[in-house]
């Protein structure tokens, strides 16, 4: 295994990483975001007014995307284990 190999593995980890996350990270961005700007024009600074909704979202968001998920792990699990039974 030489320098390029292992960057090419850390490269496809942080990857999938970001992929796996996106599901979650995004629908909660996007519901912080509305939840800032209604608190931004009615001057409500509820602090469970926040959180609430986006402990929903990032729930229900990961069970819709669970089987994204597991594939994308899954995919980076058989490649690892293709590189190693190859050799690198």
């Amino acid at each position: 295994m030489n320098e390029v190999d292992a960057l090419e593995l850390v490269q496809s980890s942080l990857w999938t990483a970001i992929w796996i996350c996106a599901p979650l990270v995004l629908p909660a961005m996007a519901v912080g975001i509305g939840i800032a700007l209604m608190q931004a024009l009615t001057q409500i600074q509820e602090s469970t007014l926040t959180f609430v909704p986006k402990m929903m979202v990032v729930f229900f968001s990961a069970l819709a995307s669970a089987a994204f998920i597991g594939s994308q792990l899954q995919g980076l699990t058989e490649h690892l284990y293709e590189r190693i039974a190859s050799g690198f």
